[in-house]
């Protein structure tokens, strides 16, 4: 049975940031993920998880200047120490959150990169996925990679699931994982029930997130078939979360008709199951 998390960067914006996890816990979320902690004191993220009965599910790594349109630096010859200081800051956070997942951002790339720079950014990126996910193994956390779409975020490095995948491979790190948002694997490959057939009972995908297709919004608008979608999760046996990173069309609360009708189907199926398991 599919678990959701709140992504509280993109959800309840019509709060304050701190004040979003009481929306999100009064709609009957268990679970929040969002971009990043660092703006905020550990001691007071914990504290509004703790108030509310919330579990941090995940959360970003820093990414470099991101007002000044980085997207991380994973893949970025030449900052690695950057990266790796960044991966120490966030498992102090993950520590303080009992966060067991950070996603690290791999990077832009140039348009015109050659086959030589392209493989050094590569090189850059299994090393340092390495030593990042060697830390984190420390301290039981997962490192997580994610493909993106090139249309929402030109130039970044990772952009398909099998190349994900061949990095974690590669690496070999028992807790390097690979974030799969459906979202952004519709736009570069499509073909998500296969994607999902093939690559959950595999144990590399540490997470899952959704959004309607094309515009990122409530995960039951435009070209994707969340219920199938979810039918198949379950009959993948994954056990993680899956975090609703999507921009509600019209106020979050109002939008979360899908996840009522998908916890109305889901209680329906169990009463049935009980009633066979008893008959």
């Amino acid at each position: 049975m599919p678990r959701f998390a709140a992504n509280l960067s993109m959800m309840y914006t019509e709060h304050d940031f701190l004040d979003r996890f009481s929306a999100a816990s009064a709609d009957g979320f268990q679970a929040v993920e969002y971009l990043f902690p660092y703006a905020y004191d550990a001691t007071e993220l914990r504290r509004r998880l703790d108030d509310h009965g919330l579990r941090q599910v995940l959360f970003n790594a820093p990414p470099g200047d991101w007002d000044g349109g980085e997207r991380g630096t994973a893949a970025l010859p030449g900052r690695e120490k950057e990266t790796l200081d960044g991966i120490d800051r966030a498992l102090e956070y993950a520590a303080a959150l009992d966060c067991p997942r950070v996603h690290v951002m791999a990077g832009l790339v140039r348009p015109d990169a050659t086959p030589a720079e392209l493989a050094a950014h590569r090189d850059t990126y299994l090393a340092t996925l390495a030593r990042a996910a060697e830390r984190a193994a420390a301290a039981g956390v997962d490192i997580l990679i994610e493909p993106i779409n090139g249309r929402d975020m030109p130039g970044y490095f990772l952009s398909r699931q099998a190349d994900a995948h061949a990095v974690v491979r590669e690496v070999g790190a028992p807790n390097l994982k690979v974030q799969l948002d459906l979202y952004h694997c519709q736009i570069v490959e499509g073909d998500l029930t296969t994607t999902l057939r093939r690559d959950l009972p595999t144990g590399r995908v540490g997470h899952l997130q959704i959004a309607g297709v094309p515009d990122r919004h409530e995960p039951d608008e435009g070209e994707l078939d969340i219920r199938h979608l979810f039918g198949v999760i379950d009959e993948s046996g994954f056990d993680g979360w899956i975090g609703c990173e999507y921009v509600p069309r019209a106020g979050t609360s109002e939008g979360l008709g899908w996840l009522k009708k998908h916890q109305h189907d889901e209680n329906h199926q169990n009463h049935q199951n009980h009633r066979g398991d008893n008959a």
